[in-house]
């Protein structure tokens, strides 16, 4: 389970990515079918960076002529959230036979709190932690006063 809420489209895309493609276990082969569901929530919460969300646009076409069609970010948000995570993690994926049978039907995203599989989840299961980024202070690898102990050759050096 994945809580969408205050991260980054492109960074969070790129860390489910490979948990639905299997690169996590052990046992991964790029032919085979060996990677994990993955349930989305909050993803009315993202974010972009910059100005994306009015300068990005997302474009298909309905195969009718002339049936060229465009949105922007943020009216994509505001009609269907689910459609900008899904476009970036599945833009992230190789397109063939593996994608669109096996790894697409196993993303789940709701643009809510709330969705149906909380009796697939076992207990205890915690949401996927959020990526970290350089300008942000909450990640810091665990180096709070230094790099070096104290009573180490580095002692001095902060």
């Amino acid at each position: 389970i994945v809580d969408a809420s205050t991260q980054t489209v492109g960074r969070l895309a790129a860390n489910i990515a490979p948990l639905l493609k299997g690169k996590h276990k052990p046992t991964y082969r790029p032919n085979g079918d060996c990677g994990d569901y993955v349930v989305i929530v909050n993803a009315e919460k993202v974010n972009f960076t910059g100005k994306k969300w009015n300068d990005k646009l997302y474009r298909w076409h309905t195969g009718f002529p002339g049936g060229l069609k465009q949105r922007r970010a943020k009216e994509m948000l505001e009609r269907q959230p689910e459609k900008i995570l899904k476009k970036a993690i599945l833009g992230m994926i190789h397109r063939n036979n593996l994608r669109h049978k096996y790894i697409e039907p196993r993303l789940k995203i709701y643009s809510g709190p709330n969705h149906p599989h909380t009796g697939q989840l076992p207990e205890g299961t915690k949401p996927l932690e959020s990526h970290p980024r350089a300008r942000k202070g909450e990640f810091n690898l665990g180096l709070k006063e230094g790099y070096a102990a104290s009573d180490s050759y580095q002692a001095g050096t902060k």
